[in-house]
């Protein structure tokens, strides 16, 4: 297994609400690439949220190929969008790509 760093680019397209930010910040911690060495040293955050609504999961997956990793990821971020209460009309994603492979996870 490889361990990847995926991101995942979205828009909130009613905004987005700093409890509503939290929480799919929260969901999203089992993922988060600063436990990986590229994210740590490139303090890559979980969520990153743009001035214009746009916003970037960077998420740590664990895969055999790019491709099952891009599928776990977008996975990964459609379920931490719903347990924050958005859904695809709320917060429609596009795709998954593959911004970093890490062999050395901490």
């Amino acid at each position: 297994m490889t361990t990847y760093v995926i991101s995942v680019p979205g828009t909130f397209t009613t905004g987005i609400e700093a409890d509503t930010r939290s929480r799919l910040a929260r969901a999203l911690r089992p993922a988060d690439p600063h436990g990986t060495h590229m994210g740590s040293a490139e303090d890559l955050d979980a969520l990153s949220v743009n001035d214009d609504n746009t916003f970037t999961l960077r998420l740590t997956v664990e895969a055999d190929t790019g491709r099952h990793a891009e599928e776990e990821a977008r996975r990964l971020a459609d379920s931490a969008l719903q347990q924050a209460g958005l859904d695809e009309r709320t917060a429609p994603l596009g795709p998954a790509v593959i911004t970093g492979i890490d062999s050395e996870v901490r």
